[in-house]
């Protein structure tokens, strides 16, 4: 949603009535029609203090109105991070994650972006919440300290640390496969 689309006035023919009815007849969806635009998802939402753009309020109002291309379409569909607060702030139990998830999968659906991307965003995701864990435990040491720390440097290491476990990984593998080292046996 670019800032000249955002400011334009909508063309009602080019909305979609039966969108919002799409949406909430998808398990996850349920919910959608009882938001009331209270606008507590979007206060609460981490992805709106490093996204200006994203704004879950106005994603459902677009939803109501039926401008499925233009959500569906949408790059802010994918920035979601699918923490669950707004969903567990919501006064309304509008479930706005499972939204999200109803709106991706209509979105690969319909062709808007390929399986495959959503491979990459989970992926990401993932390692994003690696990222951050290696970043908080290496500050454990520091819970009683009232000083500042240096993010890149914990950034850099953090990477650092994944990038090692990683090739540790590959090399067990590697070795599993030539059969210098027995693989773990099977769970039942």
């Amino acid at each position: 949603m670019s800032e000249e689309k955002e400011n334009s006035a909508i063309n009602v023919l080019d909305l979609d009535a039966k969108f919002k009815y799409e949406v909430s007849e998808q398990p996850g969806g349920e919910n959608l029609k009882l938001c009331f635009s209270c606008g507590i998802c979007t206060a609460g939402c981490p992805v709106t203090e490093v996204e200006n753009d994203y704004n879950p309020r106005k994603l459902i109002r677009m939803i109501l109105l039926g401008m499925k291309e233009e959500v569906l379409s949408s790059n802010l569909i994918w920035l979601c991070s699918l923490c669950y607060t707004c969903y567990a702030r919501c006064p309304q139990n509008v479930k706005f994650t499972d939204i999200m998830g109803v709106l991706r999968d209509m979105a690969v659906r319909e062709n808007y972006v390929s399986p495959s991307f959503v491979k990459h965003v989970y992926d990401i995701d993932r390692l994003s919440q690696q990222v951050r864990h290696q970043m908080v435990r290496a500050i454990f040491p520091q819970k009683k300290e009232d000083r500042p720390i240096d993010q890149e440097s914990l950034l850099k290491m953090a990477v650092e640390k994944l990038a090692v476990e990683k090739l540790h990984a590959a090399d067990a593998e590697k070795l599993q496969m030539e059969g210098a080292v027995p693989s773990a046996p099977a769970k039942e």
